[in-house]
């Protein structure tokens, strides 16, 4: 008879059974881990959490669920009971959701055609205090941050400094570019300067590709 104080107490949550017997079976063979109980909806799981609250060390769940989603479920098993983890497994690679997942302080998030290897990585990093995000999650999240990045990046420019850009990228000289926004060539070249620190561009080449990464041309 195995021992299960020293293991891991986790609850799965998931309104598919087939997915709840699916983790309980690759979670089995595992010295440190003991599946201690399963729900089937997130309001499920807060009561077993609430009657219980040292019962569970990791919860494992889906977001999408009758009475209360994954979601909800971690917004207040963060606020409530923060000593609990949080893993997030869903078939959902909308940046929307993972953003909110993000934002309720999940401490993972993976796809559920993640591999057995990928998975049980995944929850030795939480368990350690680490956040995981699978590998088919990163990208999706890497393109977010380049595109906000990209966007804070435009937003920055002062509406004089994005004059002076659109005119730039027409090839006008300092000295043309002062004369149609009347203002002087000094002020032209400072505006250059700082849009070119902003947009960490080192050339007109690399102007013109920030500008139309920016749609700032078309």
């Amino acid at each position: 008879m195995s021992d299960s104080k020293n293991k891991t107490n986790i609850l799965v949550v998931d309104d598919h059974q087939l997915v709840i017997d699916g983790l309980k079976s690759m979670l089995a063979g595992e010295k440190s881990y003991h599946v201690k109980a399963e729900a089937l909806n997130g309001q499920q799981a807060l009561e077993m959490i609430t009657v219980a609250p040292n019962d569970f060390q990791l919860i494992i769940t889906d977001i999408t669920m009758p009475l209360m989603s994954g979601i909800e479920l971690c917004k207040i098993i963060k606020s409530q009971y923060s000593h609990i983890k949080v893993l997030i497994l869903s078939m959902h690679n909308s940046i929307t959701i993972i953003k909110d997942a993000i934002a309720a302080e999940s401490d993972g998030y993976m796809l559920k055609n993640t591999g057995q290897e990928e998975f049980l990585k995944g929850i030795d990093r939480i368990l350690g205090d680490g956040t995981y995000f699978s590998q088919d999650i990163l990208p999706i999240i890497l393109n977010q941050l380049q595109d906000e990045k990209k966007q804070a990046n435009k937003s920055s420019l002062t509406q004089r400094e994005k004059e002076v850009l659109e005119l730039i990228v027409q090839e006008f000289t300092s000295k043309e570019i002062a004369d149609k926004l009347f203002i002087s060539k000094q002020t032209v070249d400072t505006h250059r300067l700082n849009i070119m620190l902003k947009t960490e561009c080192k050339s007109l080449v690399g102007l013109i590709k920030y500008a139309i990464q920016s749609g700032y041309i078309k």
